[in-house]
């Protein structure tokens, strides 16, 4: 009852002992972790928490508010596409070990796991903001290298007692941790499995992500198939894009050559600026490029290719931003699911994806 009403009152408990709720009043934390702070973007369109978890140590969860309710007729609109959401990203990790070099949170470093119980409180915090219907495990860290706890965290959103998220509305996002994506299809069926991808080649993707060097492109691939074939589910990939690194018609042509034939869709990202002290210091696309890289995709490979929307850039909308900068203020110590920027007519949320492969098939 406290995961999913939170703020009630020990009194109101049903069946709870009136000695029992004054002693769990005094003596009783409901979470272990604390909102140091909230920030909502100019639009309100996001929310941004920084949690203090139970160890002194913080990490960020963003709710992404969304309406579609002008954006889908027919088949779409029946469904239940367009409307209002929101969806919360939340991080696994407190820092990464993985170290994107255009990541925010990669310039951390790996500071410690988050336990099942920890992820979820993220999951309880952002309930107070708004109700919650997807999740996506897109914030801090590489929620593949804490797998067992974000196994179990995927066990208590999706259980009906509790918050009774369905695993369709459950996307698990990984820079390519090989053993785990095989792992994934029998351990979290029909949860949604979201690649980085972010390089079309190995030579390029070992310089900007630095775990390819121990999970290579071509083993990566591999794994990937091996996971659709036990799924027999869409993946998403996601890739970031960079200026004069990952952006022109020869990355578009070789990326369209690696996924063709694939059932996948690929979300392109423009890079958004994020803290980088010590650099090294991206640039984000010029404008139009993106959506001509799009357009070799879509029409030279067949591919079901989405540019996502910008959210969240005047609050520092991408994971690790904001520990780091309150970190730097206090003289303490994935990053890219909110913050990215986009076209107007960029797409929107899991749910738009989830929405957009079938209806660009049709």
């Amino acid at each position: 009852m406290l995961l999913k009403n939170p703020d009630v009152a020990w009194s109101d408990i049903p069946d709870l002992p009136k000695a029992a709720a004054v002693l769990l009043e005094q003596q009783f934390s409901r979470c272990t972790s604390t909102v140091l702070r909230c920030q909502q973007s100019t639009g309100g369109d996001t929310t941004k928490l920084l949690i203090q978890l139970q160890d002194g140590m913080q990490v960020e969860a963003v709710v992404m508010h969304y309406d579609t309710s002008d954006r889908y007729t027919g088949r779409e609109e029946a469904a239940g596409w367009g409307n209002k959401r929101s969806t919360l990203c939340v991080s696994a990790q407190v820092g990464c070990q993985m170290g994107c070099t255009f990541c925010a949170t990669g310039t951390m470093g790996l500071k410690g796991n988050l336990c099942c119980g920890e992820i979820v409180e993220q999951l309880v915090h952002a309930t107070r903001v708004t109700p919650i219907r997807n999740i996506v495990f897109m914030g801090m860290g590489e929620p593949l290298s804490n797998y067992e706890a974000v196994k179990a965290a995927v066990g208590m959103m999706g259980e009906p007692r509790l918050f009774g998220i369905g695993c369709r509305h459950i996307t698990v996002s990984t820079v390519g941790v090989i053993p785990r994506i095989k792992q994934m299809a029998a351990d979290l069926p029909g949860v949604s499995l979201a690649l980085s991808l972010h390089a079309p080649t190995q030579e390029l993707r070992r310089t900007i992500v630095p775990s390819a060097r121990a999970y290579p492109l071509a083993k990566l691939m591999d794994a990937v198939a091996e996971y659709q074939a036990a799924s027999q589910q869409r993946v998403f990939v996601e890739y970031v894009v960079l200026a004069g690194v990952n952006d022109g018609p020869e990355q578009a042509h070789e990326l369209g050559q690696l996924l063709q034939g694939r059932d996948m869709v690929i979300n392109l990202i423009p890079w958004n600026p994020v803290y980088q002290p010590d650099g090294p210091f991206f640039a984000a696309p010029a404008e139009g490029s993106v959506e001509g890289f799009q357009r070799i995709l879509r029409s030279s490979y067949g591919l079901h290719c989405t540019i996502r929307q910008e959210k969240g850039q005047d609050i520092s909308g991408a994971c690790g931003q904001l520990v780091i900068q309150h970190a730097q203020q206090a003289g303490g110590c994935s990053s890219e699911a909110a913050g990215s920027s986009s076209s107007t007519g960029g797409l929107k949320d899991i749910e738009e994806l989830v929405a957009a492969a079938p209806a660009a098939a049709r």
